[in-house]
């Protein structure tokens, strides 16, 4: 896999030449190590955002859905006790 392919693909956002070592004579297994605990650290936080995140409710479409009523009975008497 080519860097450039490898870059595209990756989703963490973290760029080893944008970190800053203090340490003088850090090896580049040391940078690769670094960079591959955060690239860790940060997917791991990005997931634990999106599990936190509340539940969608239902959408408008369903929040106006009434439940369907069931037919009224009609027949002899049965609007004797209507007083409207």
């Amino acid at each position: 896999m080519s860097g450039a392919h490898a870059a595209s693909t990756d989703p963490s956002p973290l760029d080893p030449s944008q970190l800053r070592f203090l340490t003088k004579g850090v090896t580049p297994e040391e940078v690769a190590a670094v960079t591959a605990v955060l690239a860790t650290a940060a997917a791991e936080a990005a997931a634990a955002a999106r599990a936190a995140r509340p539940q969608q409710g239902p959408d408008g479409w369903e929040r106006t859905q009434r439940s369907l009523r069931r037919p009224l009975d009609g027949g002899p008497g049965a609007w004797r006790s209507f007083s409207g």
